[in-house]
């Protein structure tokens, strides 16, 4: 703790000189007729080897400048439709005032030409970025210059923030840059090519739905430079290590008018994981925002694939992905597109737990977990657009995944009731393919419409064996005795679902807008699975007469009419919505029939408050309703685990449930300021609850609707202040939950809570090191069967990025974690480094890079969580320290 106490009083010395060093410019920017000119841009680009500073005026035409002492400035002023003011200003120690009138440039009614741009242009709804006043040409990677953009912010994981707003769809040159992830831009598009960088609020693909839909996205739009607009480029980076360890990473960018190509392969063995279960969720779903905006669709059929994708952290990783994406513009109004996507792994995990079962008789349970994994996944699209005009817009798309996933484990346990070993081997096969049209057209001059539909088929066919010594689930299930016991599950379900909507929006003037949609959504699955024992004589034990084994379908069909009403009132947008839907569902087994019919009226509301520089609120209340999954409706035995066994109930029905939210956000380029904050209820009126009885560590499961409420808030708040070259974070999260359980016939409330709170400070120099620093706190109480367990995590973590000697570029981030097990009063630290250095001489393709991973050569990450009876202190075994040498070459 002295060393992060130390840390900080460092930082706040340093920042306190660097702001001693600076001077504040301030004044206002008004027109010929002295009104208030919003959006100018003040640039000031030193006469020495300085910073360029810049501002942009707020609506009052105010700005200000954090410029350096005894400095001299050349400043312009510009505003689109004025002529720029240019002129000559020296610092001195003492703050300065200087106000700017521009006038209208004569040019505007005739042929404009425009010998000045601005380095940030700002719209409404548009930033527009001019790259070469914010780089200093040593960048590497499209993320390399994201960081040095004003409002803008790039994380570890890839993920792009504008004026606190993440970026939802990446283009390059006004087209979806693969699957429009900005990850994958991020981290492959070459820095040099890149002239501006267009960031687009409330982006809609149907430019005529722009202002009617509801969209939160915002679309960051790639501008090449225009030796780069019909060229081939990229670069090609390989390397190795004394310990067998290599990367091989070409990407390949071609562009033309009519005619884009890309490609981007990795293959290491490093731990770098370029397919994540973050990436599989961006294709999830199938279903559109305009689909799911009825309210009337929950998952029904969730596939054992992300299972294989989640793990982060491993012991070994050899890693294979190759990505490809292809557009073609056949003529003025139609595009073809299409990409193909393929990750193959090798993985080992190592996992020590420590469970403690909190009930009647809690007792603790030590486990480890080593895992042997071989993960394939492949997807592939074909999309077609197609734009007669701007009143008519047509999409076909088609995709396909494929995964066949297997994973090899050995269990060991140990607790006062039983130690066990368990080998385990598992087998995922899916294959999945969603078909998608949308038909947009503007009827009138106050009418457009929407016809969207989708159809998904998926087959899922995981299969299962566990081998152990011992019986296991005794009383449960049914083992002959036997030497060895070698237990099979094998699983197939087959899923079609078939979407479709047609909706209107009614434009009653500028203020009063009214949406109809009708609707369906249905479901049909087969589910089939059958557990046995393989005895060592080959003969099979099967489960069936003792109840194991489900072979039935199941079908959903919701039928829905809704009505949206959206108004304007000043700053106020509101629109209420009122659905109805009619559901039928049923559940048909050898023996067994379920039918349920049901009609809900679910509503919704949102509001919008616009209180432009003091920022803006956004309120939103849904009633949800979600019906059971598949498995849930299982009517006989399944096995889940090695210790669990799993009974659905197939006359489960729907639960509802509240969501509410207000959130607030405010952005302010005038005064370098972003703040937010948030908090939301879900509160569930009934749920389907699982009912456990319990013996020891193994458990036998089933599901019922449970009619108490449950309830989870979670508040966060954030604030980001840039006081002259330097950024100060502050961000606070705290979730609460508070649910029931049912365990051994007894029904315990227990709750949840996870509180943290990070602060941070960061420099944004073009001619100097910069560093960020910062520390964490995290408490998490867990409070389950009356048995209260609690963590704490303080954490220390600092970065450096140095630009020197005309080519080098120094990188190294280091964090330390202080964990604490407050109830057994134990200790961990651990510690993570990582440095890289990498030169390249200017004007030259080639490049080379030294680099090191866990420095420290840490074993493990700690962390802990809690699910149902279960408080959980969990070791993570990671990758040991690899050093590499690297070669690059740019094309």
């Amino acid at each position: 703790m002295l060393k992060t106490y130390g840390f900080i009083i460092v930082l706040c010395f340093y920042s306190a000189i660097v702001c001693a060093q600076n001077i504040t410019l301030s004044g206002v920017v008004n027109d010929s007729l002295s009104t208030p000119l919003e959006y100018a841009n003040i640039l000031a680009i030193p006469n020495h080897n300085s910073d360029i500073r810049y501002a942009v005026s707020n609506e009052k035409g105010t700005y200000k400048l954090e410029l350096e002492r005894n400095q001299t400035y050349s400043i312009t002023v510009s505003h689109l439709g004025y002529v720029s003011q240019e002129l000559s200003f020296k610092t001195s120690h003492l703050n300065s005032t200087k106000n700017f009138r521009l006038k209208i440039n004569n040019n505007e009614l005739g042929e404009v030409t425009i010998n000045y741009t601005p380095p940030i242009s700002v719209k409404k709804d548009t930033i527009v970025y001019r790259i070469d006043k914010f780089v200093t040409g040593e960048e590497r990677k499209l993320k390399d210059v994201l960081k040095k953009l004003p409002g803008v912010e790039v994380d570890k994981l890839g993920n792009v923030s504008v004026r606190g707003k993440k970026v939802t769809r990446v283009l390059v040159e006004n087209k979806t840059f693969f699957t429009g992830s900005s990850k994958m831009a991020v981290n492959n598009i070459p820095a040099d090519v890149v002239d501006e960088i267009e960031v687009l609020d409330n982006y809609n693909e149907v430019a005529m739905l722009k202002g009617l839909q509801d969209s939160e996205n915002v679309a960051m739009n790639i501008k090449l430079k225009e030796n780069k607009k019909q060229f081939a480029f990229g670069d090609i980076e390989a390397g190795g290590s004394i310990k067998k360890k290599y990367v091989i990473h070409p990407t390949l960018f071609y562009y033309s008018p009519k005619t884009t190509i890309n490609t981007i392969i990795d293959l290491n063995n490093t731990g770098v994981k370029s397919f994540t279960f973050r990436d599989y969720l961006e294709f999830e779903g199938g279903l559109s925002s305009l689909i799911n905006s009825t309210g009337s669709y929950s998952a029904l059929y969730q596939s054992d694939v992300g299972h294989y994708l989640k793990h982060q952290d491993f012991t070994e990783r050899t890693s294979q992905f190759g990505a490809m994406s292809v557009r073609q513009s056949l003529s003025e109004y139609l595009d073809i597109s299409g990409y193909v996507i393929t990750s193959k792994a090798k993985t080992s995990t190592k996992n020590n737990t420590e469970n403690q079962y909190n009930f009647s008789m809690p007792f603790v349970e030590y486990r480890e977990t080593n895992q042997q994994l071989k993960e394939f996944f492949t997807i592939g699209k074909l999309k077609m657009d197609y734009k007669p005009s701007l009143e008519e817009d047509f999409t076909y798309s088609s995709v396909v995944k494929l995964t066949d996933n297997t994973s090899s484990e050995l269990v060991t346990t140990q607790s006062t009731n039983s130690n066990n070993t368990i080998n385990g081997f598992h087998d995922v096969l899916d294959l999945q393919l969603t078909q998608n049209i949308q038909y947009t057209r503007k009827l009138s001059k106050k009418h457009i419409a929407t016809l969207e539909a989708t159809y998904a088929f998926a087959n899922d066919k995981p299969f299962t064996n566990w081998r152990t010594n011992q019986k296991i689930l005794q009383g449960l299930i049914p083992l002959q005795d036997d030497n060895y016991y070698s237990i099979l599950q094998s699983k197939k379900v087959k899923t079609h679902t078939a979407d479709a909507i047609f909706k209107d929006y009614w434009s009653l003037n500028s203020f009063n807008h009214l949406y109809s949609s009708i609707g369906v959504n249905t479901v049909f699955s087969h589910f089939k699975n059958e557990d046995v024992q393989q005895l060592t004589s080959g003969a099979i034990n099967n489960f069936d007469s003792a109840g194991f084994g489900n072979d039935f379908n199941y079908s959903f069909i919701n039928t829905f009419l809704g009505v949206e009403y959206k108004f304007l009132v000043n700053n106020l947008t509101v629109k209420p919505a009122l659905f109805y839907h009619f559901y039928n569902w049923s559940s048909i087994g050898a023996l067994e029939r379920f039918t349920r019919t049901k009609n809900l009226l679910l509503p919704q509301l949102t509001a919008k408050l616009d209180l432009k520089s003091k920022g803006k609120f956004n309120f939103s209340y849904k009633l949800n309703a979600v019906f059971p999954e598949v498995n849930n409706l299982a009517y006989n035995f399944i096995l889940s685990r090695f210790n669990s066994v799993f009974k659905g109930n197939p006359e489960l029905e729907n639960t509802l449930y509240h969501t509410v939210s207000l959130r607030y956000h405010k952005f302010s380029l005038y005064r370098k300021l972003n703040v937010y904050a948030g908090i939301s209820l879900n509160k569930r009126i009934e749920s389907n609850k699982l009912i456990s009885q319990l013996e020891g560590i193994e458990q036998f499961n089933t599901i019922m609707g449970f009619k108490d409420a449950e309830r989870s808030w979670l508040f966060d708040f954030g604030v980001e202040k840039k006081l002259g070259s330097i950024k100060y974070k502050l961000k606070s999260k705290y979730n609460y939950f508070e649910y029931f359980q049912i365990v051994n016939a007894i029904t315990s409330k227990n709750t949840s809570q996870f509180t943290t709170i990070k602060v941070s400070a960061e420099t944004a120099f073009k001619n100097y090191p910069n560093i960020e620093i910062g520390y964490s706190k995290a408490f998490n109480h867990y409070n389950t069967y009356g048995v209260v367990s609690k963590y704490e995590n303080d954490g220390l973590f600092t970065s450096l990025e140095y630009d020197f000697l005309n080519g080098f570029i120094f990188n190294a981030d280091y964090s330390g974690d202080h964990y604490r097990n407050i109830n057994q009063k134990s200790t961990t630290r651990f510690y993570s480094a990582n440095a890289s250095l990498f030169y390249q001489l200017s004007e030259s393709p080639w490049g080379f890079e030294v680099s090191g991973t866990n420095l420290f050569n840490t074993p493990y990450k700690q962390s802990n969580n809690a699910t149902s009876f279960v408080t959980s202190d969990s070791k993570t075994f990671i990758l040991p320290r690899i050093i590499l040498f690297k070669i690059a070459y740019k094309l």
